[in-house]
């Protein structure tokens, strides 16, 4: 379970690495802020939240932080196709960082249904 807990992490941390990229891709060149600091402020808490799931006091602590970063994975997807259909990002980038982020979801969506079971 351990070697699981760090493939996660480590997924949640690339997955913030390329929302700050994609951030500051965002400010520079297409000289969007509101809604990109949107999506990087939850699209980074996704993770920290997880590190936070990690180390819960208790099953039920666990499973709240774990809720609380599907919520924030909900609603990274939802500010990345917000700025897809206001032309911010191209189908490439979309399809790319949105595949990232529906993958996370599910892990997470599976992690919540296990723990809840």
């Amino acid at each position: 379970m351990e070697d699981f807990g760090r493939f996660l992490k480590n997924k949640c941390l690339d997955f913030a690495v390329d929302i700050v990229n994609l951030y500051k891709h965002l400010c520079e060149d297409k000289k969007e802020y509101v809604l990109s600091k949107q999506m990087l402020r939850s699209g980074t808490s996704i993770g920290a939240n997880l590190v936070e799931a990690q180390n819960g006091i208790s099953r039920k602590d666990f499973l709240a932080k774990v809720f609380i970063s599907l919520k924030e994975c909900a609603e990274t997807d939802y500010w990345i196709e917000l700025l897809f259909r206001t032309n911010y990002l191209t189908q490439k980038e979309y399809e790319e960082i949105g595949k990232k982020c529906e993958e996370i979801n599910k892990i997470l969506t599976s992690i919540a249904k296990n723990t809840r079971d």
